[in-house]
C-alpha cells in the first residue's frame, strides 16, 4: 500500500503557502491581485485596440502599430466584419469588462466580501468571454488568416480569467445549505 502525502506535506513543498494553510484562503488572498493585474493588462490591450481602430477609421491608409507582417496584422483583422460583431468595435466590450475586473480586484483588496450572485455573474461573463474568444481565435486562424498581437493578449487574459473563476468555484464551493432541493 502506497502512502499518500498529506495536504500539509504538499503545501510545505510550495514556497508561498505555509503548512496548514487552507487553499481557499490562499486563493482568496491572491485572487484580488490576480483580478486587478489581469484587468489592467486586458484594459491596456483593449484601449490600444480601440485607439488603433479609431485611427484606422479616421485614415483608411493608416497602418496600425501591431501590423508587423502579413500574418501578424491588426489592420487586416480590424477591417473585417468579425471585428464589429455587434455593430461596434469589439474592443469596446473589453474596455467595460476589464474595468469591471479591476474594480472587483480593488474592492476585494479593501477586504470586502462580494455576494454569491456577483461571483456567478462574473463567472457567466467569463464563460461568455471565453466562448467569444474561442470564436475569434477560430475566425482569425481559419477565415481571416491573420493574428493580431493585441487581440492575442486579450485572448490570454480572458482565458486566464476563466481559469481563475473556475479555480475559485472549485476551491470554495457554495455551502451545502444552498444546494438543498426545493
Amino acid at each position: 500500500m502506497t502512502a499518500h502525502p498529506t495536504d500539509d506535506a504538499l503545501l510545505a513543498e510550495e514556497p508561498d503557502v505555509a503548512p496548514g494553510t487552507d487553499y481557499a484562503a490562499f486563493f482568496d488572498r491572491t485572487l484580488r491581485w490576480l483580478l486587478t493585474v489581469t484587468g489592467v493588462v486586458g484594459l491596456v490591450a483593449a484601449f490600444t485596440l480601440t485607439v488603433e481602430k479609431i485611427a484606422l477609421v479616421a485614415d483608411p491608409s493608416y497602418v496600425p502599430t501591431c501590423s508587423i507582417s502579413p500574418v501578424l496584422s491588426c489592420g487586416s483583422i480590424m477591417s473585417t466584419e468579425q471585428a464589429e460583431l455587434f455593430g461596434f468595435p469589439n474592443p469596446l466590450m473589453g474596455l467595460v469588462a476589464f474595468s469591471v475586473l479591476i474594480t472587483s480586484g480593488v474592492v476585494l483588496a479593501t477586504g470586502a466580501r462580494l455576494p454569491r450572485w456577483y461571483w456567478l455573474g462574473l463567472q457567466g461573463g467569463a464563460t461568455l468571454g471565453l466562448v467569444f474568444v474561442a470564436w475569434l481565435v477560430e475566425e482569425s486562424l481559419y477565415d481571416i488568416g491573420a493574428l493580431c498581437p493585441y487581440c492575442m493578449v486579450v485572448w490570454a487574459v480572458v482565458i486566464r480569467l476563466f481559469v481563475l473563476q473556475v479555480g475559485m468555484r472549485v476551491s470554495s464551493p457554495p455551502p451545502m445549505s444552498s444546494m438543498r432541493s426545493r
